[in-house]
């Protein structure tokens, strides 16, 4: 029973199977304009996205090049700084007749010199003093030996060491109390 109404809700097949003709839907010209306004705002928003991603570009393109400059010239400053040293150790050099004090004297503004430099470019010493508890991160304990302090505390500093911008260079080379 409900194929037969079914059945009769149908339309008619067509006899001939001739083709359906499309059916013209007149378009209003508010749609048009908004279509045109549509398309006009996808033409601009396109170029802005290029022109967004070609600025994104130039900024990685600049941002190597300077990382390539600053790789570069990192240690200029350091150089700088490194100058006036070699320029008095030269001059101690070329001074003929030398007294034992003029030469203290000498190596003592040199090394001041020096520590200047090191200080200017953060490079800092790590000079722990006796008693100081061993940190792996900065120390080397090169031997333990007995001693009258606390177990894995500094006895003697046998090398400074170095840092740079709190990046080790060098560990401290110390010998170590031993447990009692």
């Amino acid at each position: 029973m409900q194929d037969e109404k079914n059945e009769s809700n149908r339309e008619p097949a067509s006899q001939d199977n001739e083709p359906i003709e499309p059916v013209m839907v007149a378009v209003d010209s508010d749609f048009e304009d908004k279509l045109l306004q549509t398309e006009a705002k996808l033409v601009e928003l396109q170029d802005a996205f290029l022109r967004a991603k070609a600025d994104a570009e130039n900024i990685r393109r600049r941002a190597q090049e300077d990382i390539s400059k600053a790789h570069k010239f990192a240690i200029e400053s350091f150089a700088e700084s490194m100058i006036p040293v070699k320029d008095s150790l030269e001059m101690a050099l070329k001074i003929e007749t030398v007294s034992v004090e003029a030469l203290k004297e000498g190596t003592e503004v040199t090394l001041r010199q020096l520590a200047n430099a090191f200080e200017k470019n953060r490079l800092l010493e790590i000079n722990p003093a006796k008693g100081d508890k061993l940190d792996p991160a900065k120390h080397q304990a090169v031997s333990m030996v007995p001693a009258d302090q606390e177990a894995n505390t500094v006895v003697d500093v046998l090398q400074k060491g170095y840092t740079i911008a709190d990046r080790l260079l060098r560990p401290a080379l110390v010998t170590v109390a031993q447990a009692k």
